[in-house]
């Protein structure tokens, strides 16, 4: 006989477990039955049930307790409530914690069978949901990066081809688009997987540091020097090196970096004896390089070292189709950090956030969303969650006017506020180099950071 499925039933009356075991029966079901809350625990661990009919009056364990027991479980069973004593307290309590349905004693056959019935569906349902985000995850991830879209699909496939290469990379990208990703990315796809991937931003370091830092030092080499100390290209020894805002590296030591990447060798700072390393570079600028090559400020044979192969990572703004995917990756992250109930982004939500221009890209998207999480008071993000210049940023065509019109000055004041944020991004929170971008000096923008009340990052 062909069953409909199992189901368990859960209660410490006899005559109530023999009852539902032979109503069930009657319609296919293969049923199991446990007369104690501890029982019932043991058995939907070692074997996943259709649905689950629990009593909430066990003579071990309080039915709730059993069922908030069974949500921590990684696939939690469809669960019915049966009771003899019931109450809207209880029935409040039973629903928040995940039972599909409650049914009190005496009860009628049909409305058990009903019951059972909608449960199954609602848990192929839910399965099947989980099955299909689960294979759109994979699909569409790689390494840890996420994306569906054309432009992205075509830097994964030119990581899976350059990846098992030798070649000097050179990644760009708009600040937060996920240029350390991309680097890693490659750096598992190719034979030196095993081998360290070291990565250091070139912009975060002082340039009399950043000698040191990559070549390392011998004894003695300055004051202070009280060790010898290895380099980052000797860490890296065997695997790759990852060079962050490249573009930042003084002239002095672009003349020491080309010299690593044509020899495959180096000194420690104080040092006489060359050192020989296998290591393979990759590189990452949020600027244009070639303009620098221009403005003498970049040197041109580096230039041409570093861009053999190019991968170019689109910002955000021109791949929006990526954002439910991001938000769905970035609120499961976030929830399971935070020990929460997995989050939903709402309709109102998840449009705010498609509508939004995301200056500081996949990483600003991923900031927003763990804000959002920390802060719900429920399971549902909604866009009062969001920071407030996003929720209230311009609409993709700045002159449309709602019907209920509009403030000039909020409307002006909006713009440079979101101006001001992304020239923030881009520099990396920067103040001086914002000011660079925006063509203001270092003094207005920072009048401005009061008026807006933007605080400093760190």
């Amino acid at each position: 006989m062909n069953s409909n499925g199992r189901i368990l039933v859960v209660d410490d009356e006899e005559i109530m477990r023999d009852v539902l075991s032979s109503l069930l029966g009657t319609e296919k079901y293969k049923v199991d039955l446990a007369e104690t809350g501890t029982q019932a625990l043991d058995m939907v661990r070692d074997r996943e049930y259709s649905a689950v009919l629990l009593d909430l009056m066990l003579p071990d364990i309080d039915g709730l307790k059993v069922l908030e027991e069974f949500n921590k479980l990684e696939s939690a069973p469809v669960t019915v409530i049966l009771t003899a004593f019931a109450s809207i307290e209880r029935a409040v309590k039973a629903t928040k914690l995940g039972a599909f349905d409650f049914i009190t004693k005496p009860f009628k056959n049909d409305e058990i069978l009903l019951a059972v019935k909608n449960a199954i569906e609602h848990r192929q349902l839910r399965d099947e949901n989980i099955l299909l985000k689960k294979t759109l995850r994979e699909r569409y991830s790689f390494n840890n990066i996420i994306g569906k879209s054309s432009p992205m699909q075509q830097v994964f496939d030119l990581i899976t081809q350059v990846g098992p290469r030798r070649s000097t990379i050179l990644v760009q990208g708009e600040s937060g688009t996920g240029k350390e990703l991309a680097a890693r990315a490659i750096h598992a796809s190719s034979g030196r997987s095993d081998a360290p991937f070291v990565a250091i931003n070139c912009g975060n370091i002082p340039s009399e540091l950043l000698e040191s830092e990559l070549f390392g030092h011998v004894r003695g080499a300055y004051t202070g020097a009280t060790s010898a100390k290895k380099g980052l290209f000797q860490v890296a020894d065997g695997g790759t090196l990852f060079l962050d805002e490249v573009s930042t590296i003084s002239p002095e030591m672009q003349v020491k970096l080309l010299r690593v990447i044509q020899e495959r060798e180096f000194r420690h700072l104080g040092g006489v004896e060359n050192i020989k390393v296998d290591i393979r570079i990759i590189a990452a600028t949020n600027t244009d390089l070639q303009a620098a090559v221009r403005a003498g400020t970049f040197r041109e044979d580096l230039y041409y070292r570093l861009n053999v192969i190019v991968i170019k990572l689109p910002p955000l703004r021109e791949r929006t189709e990526d954002i439910p995917l991001l938000v769905d990756h970035f609120s499961r992250k976030y929830c399971e950090e935070n020990r929460r109930e997995l989050c939903q982004v709402d309709g109102a939500a998840m449009k705010v956030l498609m509508d939004y221009d995301w200056p500081g890209n996949v990483r600003e998207l991923e900031n927003v969303i763990e804000r959002a999480v920390v802060l719900a008071p429920g399971s549902a993000l909604t866009p009062d969650l969001f920071p407030k210049h996003i929720v209230t940023a311009l609409p993709a065509d700045p002159l449309r006017f709602p019907g209920e019109g509009l403030s000039l000055k909020e409307r002006v004041g909006n713009f440079e506020k979101a101006l001001i944020l992304a020239a923030l991004e881009r520099s990396d929170w920067n103040q001086k180099r914002a000011a660079q971008f925006l063509s203001v000096n270092a003094t207005t923008l920072n009048e401005k950071l009061k008026r807006f009340k933007i605080k400093p990052r760190g």
